[in-house]
């Protein structure tokens, strides 16, 4: 029997994209001061924010402007964490990101070790939610982390 994991990474094609739970969304945002104004990787089902760009209008087409939040597909990772790293730099916009938490890998120490302003490991597994809304029968088989990218006034990137 394979574990869950492998599971998932077998099946990450078919189906990689989850909403985020609402409150856990809000609780981050409110432990650190941050209120994004879109959510870069969304649907019409599940997104955080009013204002969003879905998987059909391809965030990677627009130069984000506004403090975001993107919780992206885990096969494309480092796609989606290179983009976030050019938005904040170039827009100087805040950013806040779920996502896997693997800190071996080379996405991880490029876009994330050493330079995001914060990284909270959630405790336990989440359950994300479904393409209709709703609460996935299991949890993700990887823990996650927030990762907060904030421009604080004045700040040079």
């Amino acid at each position: 029997m394979k574990s869950r994991s492998v599971q998932h990474l077998s099946s990450i094609n078919v189906q990689d994209e989850y909403g985020t739970p609402k409150e856990l969304f809000q609780n981050i945002c409110k432990k650190y001061d941050i209120y994004p104004h879109i959510d870069i990787c969304a649907s019409y089902t599940n997104h955080v924010v009013d204002n969003y760009i879905t998987k059909e209008q391809n965030c990677f087409n627009y130069s984000i402007t506004k403090d975001f939040f993107m919780n992206p597909p885990y096969s494309k990772i480092s796609e989606f964490m290179r983009f976030a790293y050019e938005q904040r730099k170039k827009n100087s916009v805040s950013c806040l990101i779920l996502t896997y938490s693997k800190t071996g890998t080379r996405w991880w120490h490029k876009y994330v070790q050493g330079i995001a302003d914060h990284v909270d490991f959630h405790k336990g597994r989440i359950c994300f939610l479904d393409e209709n809304g709703n609460r996935t029968k299991h949890c993700a088989p990887y823990d996650s982390a927030w990762i907060v990218f904030k421009t604080k006034l004045g700040e040079q990137l």
